[in-house]
């Protein structure tokens, strides 16, 4: 059997990836929108969002989405990886760290001098895989959210 390919989504790839999709919900235990939301939502990606597929055949096994950033170190652009994933059936193969060094590889060709991402602190092998990539958790500086009316409140400004 052939190695998965990490490649560029194309559209041929939503139906999958929207499977995919709500297979990580699940995985995450959240709530799952319907899969032609999740179908509607690939077909119109905001621009600067790049997700990259481990692709087997015509199975994505896994997916990384990231977005560009700016400014950066040096006033330079960035990339922040929103969400990494691989199928529950296709871990522990190496897939993750192929995804990261697609990832990587992309942000360096893009001219991007970091990549940033967000880590949940209480799943230490996903903390342990993400050391061993060489990455260093940023102690100093502090994780923020707007969400829901506390966003729609900040839009409005003050009363």
């Amino acid at each position: 059997m052939s190695e998965p390919v990490i490649r560029l989504l194309q559209t041929a790839d939503h139906p999958a990836l929207a499977a995919l999709m709500v297979e990580m919900q699940g995985h995450y235990r959240v709530p799952c929108p319907p899969v032609a939301e999740i179908r509607a939502d690939l077909a119109a990606l905001p621009a600067g969002v790049d997700i990259l597929v481990a692709v087997k055949g015509e199975a994505i096994l896994g997916f990384a989405s990231a977005c560009n950033l700016y400014p950066g170190p040096g006033l330079k652009s960035g990339f922040f990886l929103k969400e990494i994933y691989v199928a529950d059936a296709a871990r522990g193969k190496g897939l993750g760290r192929a995804l990261m060094q697609a990832l990587a590889a992309l942000a360096l060709e893009r001219g991007h001098r970091r990549l940033d991402w967000t880590a949940d602190a209480d799943d230490p092998a996903l903390l342990r895989f993400y050391e061993s990539l060489g990455a260093v958790a940023q102690t100093k500086k502090v994780f923020y959210r707007l969400t829901g009316e506390a966003l729609a409140a900040v839009a409005a400004g003050p009363e």
